[in-house]
Order: structure tokens, then sequence, then C-alpha cells
């Protein structure tokens, strides 16, 4: 925390887009009106699974709820704070909850890698393993599921947050984008930063590739078996069930891992802020609608409710 100075960082400036007055507000307006039909969104489908009897004993209901509530946590995590920024011109944040915002925010962000991998596990087993579904999917065992996903989604970036934030800062306490982001964090530390970035390298990409390996081969076996079945009615329920997953997994990963190939540049930074804000305020906002645009339980218990 210490600058070369020997004063210590208290607070950090978040740059943000580095856009005019009439943009902002612009974006302001859009990103208020992203962030509340989210949380509508994400809600009803809460509210419609918890009180119909029939969807809130279904496994894949009970994860899709359960979801619902890890968008709401992760698009608050990060865009009340954007449109406080936007609307106060405020850009000031302290030590703490720069670094408490890129916990949260990454930890959400791992949790979501695990509950997309427990859904891509979910219908391997009801569409490979139908038989042998409803004993190892019991609703006992998808509720320890869902506390493995937040478990392990908080355990895995501990580490390098805590190492990340005890290196020295020699730099402006400049950040170059809207939320604390650890590659702009790591450019403003000091050498030697230790085993830090390392560590956060390892982890973030042994997390997401292990997810993403998982979850395209258990949807790679289920369009396997669903093209082997001779039941043709089966079969097209599959393939619409999983196609709605897969454009949620493909939305979200990637996003998240194009931050990881765009090469090194001038326009790296608006590059990487246009995709955070689409993974992290927009795909909130297109998965409840595109869970449910074509799933006919949620829509029936959707009109039940009304």
């Amino acid at each position: 925390m210490e600058l070369a100075n020997g004063t210590a960082v208290k607070e950090f400036i978040l740059l943000g887009f580095g856009i005019d007055q009439q943009k902002q507000s612009l974006l302001l307006a859009f990103l208020i009106m992203l962030y509340v039909l989210t949380l509508v969104e994400n809600s009803t489908i809460i509210t419609v699974v918890l009180i119909d009897g029939q969807l809130n004993q279904l496994p894949m209901y009970i994860l899709l709820s359960n979801f619902s509530w890890l968008e709401m946590c992760y698009v608050t995590t990060s865009v009340p704070r954007l449109l406080f920024d936007l609307a106060t011109q405020n850009q000031v944040i302290s030590f703490h909850a720069c670094f408490l915002q890129f916990y949260s925010l990454f930890s959400l962000g791992n949790t979501e890698f695990f509950f997309l991998s427990a859904m891509a596990l979910d219908r391997y087993l009801a569409i490979c393993h139908p038989l042998h579904y409803p004993n190892i999917m019991s609703p006992d065992f998808c509720y320890k599921l869902i506390a493995g996903c937040w478990m392990f989604g908080f355990l895995g970036y501990i580490v390098p947050v805590v190492l990340i934030s005890k290196l020295s800062f020699c730099r402006d306490n400049i950040i170059d984008h809207f939320v604390c982001d650890p590659v702009p964090i790591l450019s403003l530390a000091c050498p030697p930063l230790g085993k830090g970035p390392l560590v956060w390298q390892i982890s973030i990409q042994t997390l997401f590739l292990g997810n993403v390996f998982f979850v395209m081969f258990s949807y790679s076996t289920v369009v396997v078996t669903l093209m082997k079945s001779s039941n043709q009615d089966s079969c097209k329920k599959g393939f619409s069930t999983i196609s709605m997953h897969l454009l949620v997994v493909t939305l979200f990963y990637g996003t998240v891992g194009a931050m990881y190939v765009i090469p090194s540049g001038k326009s790296h930074s608006n590059i990487s802020k246009a995709i955070t804000v689409f993974y992290a305020a927009v795909t909130p906002f297109l998965n409840p609608l595109i869970y449910c645009l074509r799933n006919d339980k949620v829509k029936e218990a959707l009109g039940k409710l009304v």
C-alpha cells in the first residue's frame, strides 16, 4: 500500500470511460434502465419458481432460480458504483472498497462459471442417463451442488487478491477502468511484483479453462446422444433446451475469454471496458430472457402468476 515517497495509498481514482458529458448522460440512462430491468427479470424468475409447486421440485429450475439470484448479486457489484460515478463525477474509491469490489466481482463471476457447469451436468444426466437422473439429481443433491458452487466460487480468488493488495504502488493512483480490475491495478504497482500476478493468472486460467472444458464435454455428449435418439419429439425438445443453455454459455465465456486474447495496445483499455460492460451488465439482463424465451414451463407458471 506504500507509494515510492513513503505515503500510503488510501484511495484510487476510477478514470471511467473518458467520454463527454452528453455521452455520459446517455450511458447513465441506458445503464439505469438495464439495471432495473435486470433486477425485475431475475426476481420474477425467482418468484415464479418459488411459488410454483412443480417447478420448485425440479433440479433444472432450482438451479435456474439460484442462478437468477447470482445474476442479481453479480450486476449489483459493479453497476450501482458505475451509475454513481457517472451521475456525480466523483470517481474516487477507497483502497479497501476497491479491493472488496475486485474480490466480489471476480468471485461472483467464478461462481457463475461453476453454476454453468452445474447446469451442464444437470442436462447431461437428464438426457444421457435419464433412468438414473431422478436418483442422482435429487433436490437435496441439487442444493448441495449449489452450495458447492458458491463455496468454490469465493475460495478461488482469496490468495491472489490478498497478494495483489499487499503490493507497493509507485505510480499515480489512477485506474484506467470503471471497476477495480486487476490489469490496471497491477500496472500501478512498482517492482518487484512477487508472485501475485502469476498466482492471479494461474487461478483465473485454471478455473476458466477447467469449467469451459467440462461444459464443452457435457454438451457435446448431450448433442451426440440426442442425434442418436429415435424419438424425434424428445430430440427436438432436448435441442431446444440446450440451445438456450449454449447461448448463455457462449455469451459469458466468450466475453470473459476475450479479455485474455486481446493484444495489448492503445485501444486495449477501451475494448476491455466495452467487454466488461457486456459481461457485467448486459449478460445478466439477457440471460433471463434467453432461458425463458422458449421454456414452456416457465412461461406457463408466469402466466399463472400474472
